[in-house]
């Protein structure tokens, strides 16, 4: 073979990262809608909905303005990180500095997958709930740690069961991913069982990391709490927050990290060799859709759950057996029979041209189930329920 004629081989780093849930849908959506079939997408968490006008309008001003355009470092804008910090006061009642333990970040999955950078070396393990986020295993890959998957299950109510986690992987613990309201579950977490968590990774040492992306994505009067509420939590957990669920501002990518202060110097390192921080126009977009939360934050929500309505009652009428959510934007729905999730969401495109989200594509721990998203309007939920009728038990 003459010299230069091989592509250099990846790193097995890259190798052995999780496959995108959605890779494939793309392609074949593309391919069906050129036969003239209409595809309703139910697989990403991407809202159809406007994000806040105010945060619109903010984002055309400040983006004119030539000091916007200069880098933002990690600093950024001292309006976004004190709207973030009286947010937070606001709605779990937390005082936080906000030059020292608030970070802005490109959305919260640029944080999340990062910070493993600051705190595993090769050898050191996470704990990672299973099915869950990939940047979760992915960022733990690339620093050279060691994931420990630990399966969610419908007996435990979706809870990362601390007991099952061996004394091999809590002697090297660096990291412990924690997610509620949760994606892909749905699943809530109760107060007693956050403190249970907070305890065990003080008694361990590790650094506790709470994504908590669907914090205002709640329904019949149920408030999520914040990890950082639970006593204990201050010194070693770290949450982390999205403008991309709440706002509907996915593209946006613009999100923050709140916590203990040298935890949040220690990513704030890694992110100043690795970035150079949120282009300034969009922080100042952000720090208004803070200032819009209380009266347009409710509406958006209200919008979330008609659709979880429509799509709970038309999937019970067809045969499939689902549980109303109390938060998040999804549903989790177990596969017909108990057969396999990646062939049924085959099916679902292919015989209903609906998208849906197969459990293992998230992890072995969701085969058996599928996740619906509620991103598409009213009339497009009721069509896309009806369609993934067809393919339930008679």
């Amino acid at each position: 073979m003459e010299k230069g004629t091989l592509a250099p081989e990846r790193s097995r780093r890259l190798q052995n990262l999780p496959v995108h849930p959605l890779a494939g849908v793309p392609g074949a959506r593309v391919r069906l809608e050129a036969s003239g079939v209409d595809v309703i997408d139910l697989g990403a968490g991407d809202a159809d909905l406007d994000p806040p006008p105010e945060a619109v309008r903010r984002l055309a001003e400040a983006g004119s303005q030539r000091s916007m355009s200069r880098y933002p470092f990690q600093s950024g804008l001292s309006d976004l990180r004190e709207a973030i910090a009286s947010w937070m006061d606001e709605r779990f009642g937390l005082r936080l500095d906000p030059y020292t333990e608030i970070l802005p970040l490109m959305g919260s999955k640029e944080g999340i997958a990062k910070l493993p950078l600051a705190f595993l070396d090769p050898g050191d393990a996470a704990v990672i709930p299973d099915p869950g986020y990939q940047a979760y295993q992915g960022g733990v890959i690339l620093a050279g740690g060691e994931p420990h998957l630990v399966p969610l299950r419908t007996e435990n109510d979706y809870l990362v069961p601390l007991d099952e986690i061996p004394d091999d992987v809590r002697s090297r613990l660096g990291l412990m991913y924690l997610n509620y309201p949760n994606n892909p579950t749905a699943a809530t977490a109760p107060p007693e069982y956050l403190g249970h968590v907070v305890d065990f990774c003080r008694r361990y040492d590790a650094v506790l990391v709470h994504d908590h992306a669907y914090s205002e994505i709640a329904f019949d009067g149920y408030r999520p709490p914040s990890i950082l509420e639970v006593e204990g939590a201050d010194g070693i957990a770290l949450e982390f927050h999205s403008f991309s669920k709440t706002y509907n501002m996915t593209g946006w990518r613009l999100g923050w990290v709140a916590g203990n202060a040298d935890l949040i110097e220690s990513l704030t390192l890694v992110k100043t060799v690795m970035d150079i921080g949120v282009f300034k126009a969009v922080q100042a977009a952000g720090a208004s859709a803070l200032a819009a939360y209380e009266h347009w934050v409710p509406g958006n929500v209200a919008r979330f759950q008609v659709r979880r309505d429509i799509a709970v009652e038309g999937l019970r009428q067809a045969g499939f057996m689902v549980t109303e959510p109390k938060a998040t934007m999804y549903l989790w729905v177990p596969v017909p029979g108990g057969g396999s999730s990646l062939a049924f969401a085959e099916r679902a495109l292919e015989e209903a041209g609906v998208v849906v989200l197969p459990g293992a594509a998230l992890g072995a721990g969701g085969e058996g189930f599928f996740r619906i998203a509620l991103t598409v309007d009213e009339e497009r939920m009721r069509a896309a329920v009806a369609r993934l009728g067809r393919l339930a038990p008679g």
